[in-house]
């Protein structure tokens, strides 16, 4: 996916686990192999363990960048194998709409690497729950976000 910013293609390049969780947010100007490395070390920073496998598009800078970084790793390109990464970007849309856009492309990574890790818990799988289910999860998940916030419910 990518942001236009000024009239600057910028790419939003996002890590997503196999449990629909964004692990990594990243805007770089380039798609190359170096900005490809580095969103991988950013990524592996702080991890005990590695990924068993990875899943990309078919760019080719991951290619090469996962046999530098990842070199023990299956690598995996597909087009439409990771639509767990490209339907996670809709919400990324509709923030750019109702927001009018980001700004600067530091805007734009700072906003998505707070908002999403927040927004995620609210969005619960829909299509698989039963309305009184739903609204029972979502009552539980807005209790706890005012526990922890210090919020009073309105």
């Amino acid at each position: 996916m990518f942001l236009t910013i000024h009239g600057e293609r910028h790419y939003l390049w996002r890590a997503v686990a196999q449990d629909c969780h964004i692990l990594d947010i990243r805007v770089p100007h380039r798609r190359d192999r170096k900005a490809a490395k580095k969103f991988f070390r950013k990524l592996l920073t702080g991890w005990a363990y590695g990924p068993r496998g990875l899943l990309t598009a078919k760019l080719k800078s991951y290619g090469a960048a996962t046999r530098d970084i990842l070199p023990g790793v299956e690598h995996r390109p597909h087009r439409s194998l990771h639509d767990r990464t490209e339907t996670s970007h809709q919400p990324t849309r509709q923030r750019e709409r109702h927001m009018q856009e980001f700004k600067a492309p530091g805007h734009a990574q700072r906003f998505l690497a707070a908002y999403e890790p927040i927004a995620q818990p609210f969005r619960p799988r829909r299509h698989r729950l039963p309305a009184p289910t739903y609204r029972h999860i979502m009552a539980q998940r807005f209790q706890i976000w005012h526990e922890v916030t210090g919020t009073a419910a309105a």
